[in-house]
């Protein structure tokens, strides 16, 4: 596995996903044990304290169950934000930052076509996001276990895959530009860029009419709209693995042209 440019790449993330799934398991039961006391509060009569616009962009209109909790106090900001720093943060690494620390030129140099290179760092980037989506579901259907929020298997997976695909779609950025460019900045600057207009899209596509209708452009829209935590995934999901598709597809051509900067 380690001689391949993929299974050196999951090799090395290996400590860090432990952390970043430990994070997230955290993040899941700490909310789990909030719930039982948040069952004993008239939440009927707090949210009419909300006005509507605001109940519909933090997804808390449904509060009184499991599931509607943990999609207002864990999806509507937490959740997204983990998986997209996590997915940046790899796929600014996985080639820009090799490429600045030196280490990119011992693969490049090895028979394997650089657009074979970026193909399986970009896999090696899928994969991670996806073992931490995995992290998150079981985290869930654990919590829920634990502290009767009565949230299904199948609801569960969809949010899990959700923010998945979210945090592929943003990495993916990160990783194409660092491809095209070498620098590990460029690419955080770049997905964290598309990250934040994203979230302020979603945001303000909720609160402002005008914008209600560009809004499903944002793909923090297209993972938590009506709440991720769901029956099933909505259509506007292809959006986000289709992007990432093209991200990396447009950055291949250009990495396999340009001169790399070393360390």
């Amino acid at each position: 596995m380690l001689r391949t440019t993929l299974g050196r790449s999951l090799y090395g993330m290996r400590r860090g996903l432990v952390g970043w799934g430990i994070g997230v398991a955290v993040c899941v039961w700490v909310m789990a044990a909030i719930w039982p006391s948040m069952q004993s509060m008239d939440i009927d009569a707090l949210l009419a304290q909300y006005p509507e616009p605001l109940k519909e962009a933090f997804n808390v209109a449904d509060y009184g169950t499991g599931t509607g909790f943990l999609n207002g106090e864990l999806f509507s900001i937490v959740i997204p934000a983990i998986f997209a720093v996590y997915g940046i943060g790899r796929g600014a690494r996985l080639v820009a930052g090799e490429e600045q620390d030196g280490l990119l030129e011992l693969v490049v140099v090895t028979p394997t076509s650089r657009t074979s290179v970026l193909l399986q760092k970009a896999a090696a980037l899928a994969v991670g996001v996806a073992v931490l989506g995995a992290v998150l579901w079981a985290s869930i259907l654990v919590g829920s276990a634990l502290a009767g929020m009565d949230v299904g298997v199948i609801p569960a997976a969809r949010a899990a895959v959700l923010v998945t695909l979210l945090g592929i779609e943003f990495g993916a950025v990160a990783l194409a530009v660092g491809a095209a460019t070498g620098r590990r900045s460029a690419a955080v600057a770049a997905g964290g860029g598309l990250a934040v207009a994203a979230y302020l899209l979603y945001l303000v596509g909720q609160l402002v009419e005008g914008v209600r209708p560009y809004r499903w452009l944002s793909p923090v829209y297209q993972a938590i709209v009506d709440g991720p935590i769901g029956p099933s995934l909505p259509e506007l999901a292809a959006l986000m693995p289709l992007v990432a598709i093209a991200a990396v597809a447009a950055a291949a051509p250009v990495f396999d042209r340009r001169d790399l900067s070393g360390g």
